[in-house]
């Protein structure tokens, strides 16, 4: 990134800020006996800022997480159990939601209200409540400052690897640092809003001074920059959160909108999120490809995101990448029932920076050189729509035999 005002930290993750410890455990809620519950703790109370699903059969921890964040705006700790999503649960899992952030409070000694619950995994199946408990005991009395890889492990389904980052920046003299990490492999296409106003699931930490309702807009900002840009295969989640903690273990000047401080916090929190989605699209089910899409030059920013999250979930556009065919036909066509206005006539196509399509016409270059193009692990597909001045980007992947088989087994 040209101008970067922060340095990446080697073999960072959620604990690399100051302040912060992390456990992964076995709780014994996955068949295969690998970890599966992790916890957050931040030893001061941190501001919090959160995103969620938008999805209307929403988890029961997600309509706890926007009560909790409602009425309280500083966090203790961020209880998360995978192998089980606690979605369609009714009220018997919105209680046991509740009852996951009270045993996790009790064992901490701080309030339910400064305990977040995330969970992850089959859903419509209630929660077995004797190892949950068991295993937040485990969970609380495993803390480390160390303990970041380990959560990173627990959170994952069917993620084939961790996902983390850490980095670090100056502000007013003194060291500020960002961690993160994310679990999302299948049914990935989050759609969040942030609060107050298998499945991905991101925790950020920071031990940033920053002002509330600037980490608030730094958040949703950062969302709509990273996580709602990707798509593996055009399924939204029960469970989509994404949730940030600053403690102001830094001790560096108040961070506020408008300063410059503000503007270097959010290029490197911003990296920090980009790097995590990516990572996602990356490790997706099945994925063998990374593509971007990029429309540009469109008559809203509606109309952009449309016609990009059309091709990029289009199954015969990710099945012929997936083959190696340049088939562009299927990308104009996803385009064209996107719903996003403009003049077919006008619309040019280009696989990296070869022309497709020149105002609707084939542009003549040869089969073999956009086989070529597409037969790469990593190419970018542009669409100029020649409508408008906005323009937006989608991350995504290929459908491959894989997905199909990954999918097809997951509930065995």
């Amino acid at each position: 990134m040209e101008g970067k005002k922060f340095s990446v930290i080697k073999g960072g993750g959620i604990t690399s800020p100051a302040g912060f410890k992390a456990a992964g455990i076995c709780a014994g809620l996955k068949k295969s006996g690998k970890t599966d519950m992790a916890l957050i703790f931040s030893e001061t109370p941190a501001k919090a800022a959160a995103a969620f699903t938008t999805c209307l059969f929403a988890a029961a921890p997600v309509v706890l997480g926007r009560e909790t964040l409602k009425k309280n705006s500083h966090i203790s700790a961020v209880i998360v159990n995978s192998g089980n999503a606690n979605a369609c649960t009714g009220k018997n899992g919105l209680k046991n939601a509740r009852k996951m952030a009270e045993l996790t409070s009790k064992q901490l000694g701080v309030k339910p209200s400064a305990v977040l619950v995330s969970s992850t995994g089959r859903i419509g199946v209630q929660m077995p409540m004797g190892k949950i408990e068991t295993g937040i005991k485990k969970a609380c009395s495993s803390l480390s400052a160390n303990g970041g890889h380990d959560s990173a492990l627990a959170i994952m389904t069917t993620d084939t690897c961790p996902k983390e980052i850490s980095v670090s920046l100056d502000v007013s003299g003194r060291k500020v640092t960002i961690g993160g990490m994310t679990k999302g492999s299948g049914m990935i296409a989050p759609g969040m809003q942030t609060v107050p106003h298998a499945t991905m699931l991101a925790y950020v930490t920071t031990d940033a001074v920053i002002n509330a309702k600037f980490l608030n807009k730094c958040l949703a900002e950062g969302t709509d920059k990273s996580f709602n840009r990707i798509t593996v295969d055009g399924d939204m989640s029960t469970n989509d959160t994404l949730v940030i903690l600053a403690n102001g273990k830094a001790g560096n000047r108040e961070i506020k909108s408008g300063s410059k401080d503000g503007a270097n916090f959010k290029q490197a929190l911003f990296h920090v999120l980009e790097n995590l989605a990516k990572a996602i699209v990356l490790d997706g089910e099945g994925v063998t490809k990374f593509v971007t899409i990029k429309v540009l030059n469109a008559h809203s920013e509606k109309d952009a995101t449309l016609c990009a999250k059309s091709i990029a979930n289009s199954l015969l556009c990710k099945t012929a990448w997936f083959g190696g065919d340049p088939n562009w036909g299927r990308v104009m066509c996803a385009a064209g029932y996107s719903g996003a206005s403009f003049n077919p006539d006008k619309v040019c196509l280009f696989y990296d920076n070869i022309p497709v399509v020149k105002n609707g016409q084939d542009a003549g270059t040869a089969e073999s050189v956009l086989s070529n193009v597409v037969r790469n692990k990593s190419f970018t597909i542009t669409l100029n729509l020649k409508s408008g001045k906005e323009s937006t980007e989608v991350w995504t992947g290929d459908i491959s035999y894989k997905y199909v088989k990954i999918n097809a087994d997951y509930h065995t």
